[in-house]
Order: structure tokens, then C-alpha cells, then sequence
């Protein structure tokens, strides 16, 4: 069955992978992006000579989001499918990021997602389905210090996620993460640096680690090949492909072992949360969005 997505950050890593995966299915693909006629140019022809549309999406603009979201369901006929893939990490000391700083990496990792799921849910509602998938990572189930403002925005990511899956389960809409390890994109290449270095002097060897935690995960990377970001777009083609009502709600994909490990406390959570329900007289709400 082919389906019409949308799928914003899609100028490089996982989104440009993704896109191109999807349309080797057959699928109907807008890609949205900024600067598609300047900065991203070039890869916006190299995504539409493979057969995808191309939006002007930021995500950071709701006149922006709405705007693109009505210019993909246009393009389409309809959409079916949103991924939220747009988003910025960081590296650095947690303390010496700003307010303004973190306000950015919310502003694409969280607030942006919300402005694209407000845009596209009452289409989903009245067609009476949908998937809504969001990018995690596993950093949004545990914590790797140096990544804080990125470590929190993935965790608030996770729980508007779950929010929304028991939400609009009663409507038909599916709801899903996915949740990469660290993989070679050229997402390390475009990090959000602390805007605050007046205490640098006081942090003493500290100040270093950073750097070294950064050139940590580019070796561990390089020393393992499995850890191939292709696998990523391959789980989001696959869940995409699953019967509506039978999709997995977390997807960890990770070849270094991270991935394993978080599934046992993913497991362990859901158990969690149907127990909650279950005390609260919602467990009906829990499986009407399983």
C-alpha cells in the first residue's frame, strides 16, 4: 500500500534518507525543508529529480508550518503520514548554556513538532486516520551529559508523544517514535554551542570534556560500520508499512548495543503506564490508542 507523507528536515541525514527510501516504495513524498531555493537548493533538486515534492517548511514559524502543511496536502490530494524529523543537537556544559540557547533547541525539537501535529491533525481526524511519527532518540530514555538542553528536549519529545498516542487513539490516528543511537549524518556537524563562556575559567579540565565526549562518539561511530544510518530510514519505511492499529508505538535502532539496552526499560515503562491507567479507570483510553 503506498501512502502520501510528509516529512520535514529533510535537506540531510535521516530526513534526505528517509525520503529516498520512501520513494523507492512507491510512496508520495513531500519533503519539506528551509531555503529550498538557496541554501538547500541543491539537494532539493537532487530530492526531486528522485520523484519527491518539495515544501518550504520552518519549523520554528507556525505561519510557516501551516502554510507548507496545506502546500503538501495540496500537492497530494491528502496526506497520510507526517514525520517529524526536524531537529539540532548540542554540545557542551550544561550550565553555560543560556535560556535563549535552550529556547532555540525547544523551539525546533518540541515546540516545533507541536506546530506541525496542530497542523495536520484535524485533516487526520477527518479522514478518520493517520501516523504521526517522531524522531526521538535514545537520549530521550536516558541522559549523556554534555547533551544537556538536547537530552531534554528528546524526554519532553517522548511524553508529547505519549500524550498524543492515547489521545487520538479513539479517532484512528497511530502515533510512534522512533529511536536512533548515534549514527554518521552530519548531525555532529551543525551543534548548538554554548552562548555563555564567562564562566569557562572557572570550570578548571571540565571545559575540555566536551570535546572529548564529541570525538568519543565519532570514534565509536567509525569503529563500527554496522552503524549504518540506512537502517534508520529502513525501521521508519517499515513501521510505515505495518497494518494501521498494529504499529509499534517506541522503535529503538541502534547497532552499538544502546538500543538493547533501552528496550527492557521501554518494556518495563508501558507496563508502567497501563498500570497507572488502570488505577485511574482509563485502562479503555490505553487500548483504544494500542
Amino acid at each position: 500500500m503506498t501512502n502520501k507523507i510528509l516529512i520535514t528536515g529533510a535537506s540531510s541525514g535521516f530526513g534526505k534518507l528517509t525520503t529516498l527510501a520512501l520513494l523507492e516504495k512507491g510512496h508520495s513524498v513531500v519533503s519539506s525543508m528551509r531555503g529550498p531555493d538557496n541554501k538547500n537548493k541543491s539537494v532539493a533538486d537532487e530530492l526531486t529529480a528522485a520523484g519527491a515534492k518539495i515544501v518550504e517548511i520552518d519549523v520554528t514559524d507556525e505561519t510557516s508550518v501551516n502554510a507548507g502543511v496545506a502546500k503538501a496536502g495540496e500537492l497530494t490530494g491528502e496526506l497520510d503520514v507526517v514525520i517529524n524529523n526536524a531537529g539540532v543537537g548540542v554540545m557542551g556544559i550544561q550550565e553555560t548554556f543560556t535560556i535563549e540557547d535552550w529556547k532555540k533547541v525547544f523551539d525546533i525539537n518540541l515546540f516545533g513538532v507541536q506546530r506541525v501535529n496542530r497542523a495536520i491533525l484535524p485533516h487526520f481526524r477527518e479522514q478518520g486516520s493517520g501516523l504521526l511519527v517522531h524522531i526521538s532518540s535514545v537520549l530521550g530514555r536516558t541522559v549523556v551529559p554534555f547533551l544537556g538542553p538536547y537530552n531534554a528536549s528528546k524526554w519532553a519529545l517522548e511524553a508529547l508523544a505519549e500524550n498524543y498516542r492515547v489521545e487520538l487513539g479513539s479517532f484512528g490516528i497511530d502515533v510512534a517514535l522512533i529511536e536512533p543511537g548515534a549514527f554518521p549524518t552530519g548531525f555532529l556537524d551543525s551543534l548548538i554551542q554554548p552562548s555563555d563562556n564567562s564562566r569557562d575559567a572557572s570550570l578548571g579540565d571540565l571545559l575540555n570534556a566536551p570535546k572529548a565526549t564529541l570525538e568519543g562518539f565519532e570514534g565509536a561511530m567509525t569503529a563500527n560500520p554496522e552503524q549504518d544510518p540506512q537502517i534508520v530510514a529502513e525501521a521508519i519505511v517499515n513501521l510505515i508499512a505495518t497494518p494501521a492499529g498494529s504499529r509499534k508505538f517506541r522503535t529503538t535502532v541502534d547497532m552499538m548495543g544502546w538500543g538493547a539496552a533501552i528496550d527492557p526499560y521501554n518494556k518495563q515503562h508501558m507496563e508502567l503506564t497501563e498500570s497507572i491507567y488502570a488505577n485511574f479507570g482509563m485502562s479503555d483510553m490505553l487500548k483504544l490508542a494500542a
